[in-house]
């Protein structure tokens, strides 16, 4: 399938009425039909031929044909049935391609790269359907798997609400999540005109490089800071740090804050990872465990 036909909005079409394929919109199903997104997905993860790609929802192959061309090989996890024949025959030349199915959110990532993607580490290239994108996205930066980079089509206002930086109105729990784990980058502006059936909103492609190491504090404290500071985000930081569910007194809160140099006024938004760091050490032991 060198001919790249599978960017084709006619032969994704001939291909699908061929099998009797329905789009589902309960798995939010929308496929390529732009071959430069196409290159460009993959020309954002620096695919070589010494790579070993982990793509989640290849839908009939088209991004998957790319990442065959240029990676050493490519396993691909799709959940719908339906697809499965469809793959066989539009990457049928490609020898260095894996389907399985499955769900990726059940899917045992560890196993799978020590068996099938050379132990890692591996990139991972996915198109996500929205409903899904904060879950599978959290698995994947989570769970200390071999995995040098994410890059991954994601919704617009998502991608976004990632990279803002302190002092905007986009920046939040998301934000402060995901620069915890990695360097968050937008690579690529993807617009609804280039998806069949076209969606309601664009899109874009983020690219996650993990990070080597971590900071060095209770994650499960942290966390909790961070999720009760943006709980209530109009509030003052002592103020939703104070009611939301930490179990420690305003007075105490304040005393962390003063000494931190956090001005009590402060909004959660106006704070980088580093503030949450600092208050998540400083705070007296919470109940948590």
């Amino acid at each position: 399938m060198t001919d790249k036909r599978l960017y084709s909005p006619k032969y994704v079409k001939e291909i699908l009425n061929r099998y009797g394929f329905q789009f589902s919109k309960s798995l939010g199903q929308n496929f390529l039909i732009d071959g430069n997104i196409v290159r460009k997905i993959s020309g954002a993860g620096d695919i070589t031929k010494e790579d070993y790609v982990l793509e989640i929802g290849p839908g009939i192959g088209t991004l998957t044909e790319e990442l065959a061309l240029n990676a050493k090989k490519v396993v691909a996890v799709e959940l719908d049935e339906a697809l499965l024949p469809i793959l066989d025959e539009t990457l049928k030349d490609y020898d260095n391609i894996e389907i399985i199915h499955g769900d990726i959110l059940k899917v045992d990532i560890p196993k799978l790269i020590e068996e099938k993607l050379g132990g890692g580490p591996i990139k991972v290239v996915a198109n996500l359907p929205y409903y899904v994108t904060t879950p599978i996205i959290g698995k994947l930066i989570e769970e200390d798997l071999n995995i040098h980079s994410i890059i991954v089509m994601i919704q617009k206002e998502v991608a976004d609400r990632i990279v803002a930086p302190p002092n905007n109105k986009q920046y939040g729990s998301l934000s402060v999540f995901v620069n915890f784990y990695t360097n968050p980058e937008i690579m690529v502006r993807v617009p609804k005109t280039v998806f069949m059936p076209q969606p309601k909103v664009d899109s874009a492609v983020i690219k996650l490089t993990l990070k080597e190491e971590l900071p060095e504090v209770d994650k499960k404290v942290f966390f909790k800071v961070v999720k009760s500071a943006f709980g209530k985000r109009r509030k003052t930081i002592l103020n939703s740090l104070s009611s939301n569910g930490l179990g420690l007194d305003k007075e105490t809160i304040r005393e962390v804050l003063e000494s931190l140099e956090i001005p009590i006024e402060s909004r959660a938004e106006n704070l980088n990872i580093e503030d949450f760091i600092k208050i998540s050490k400083t705070l007296p032991p919470l109940d948590i465990y």
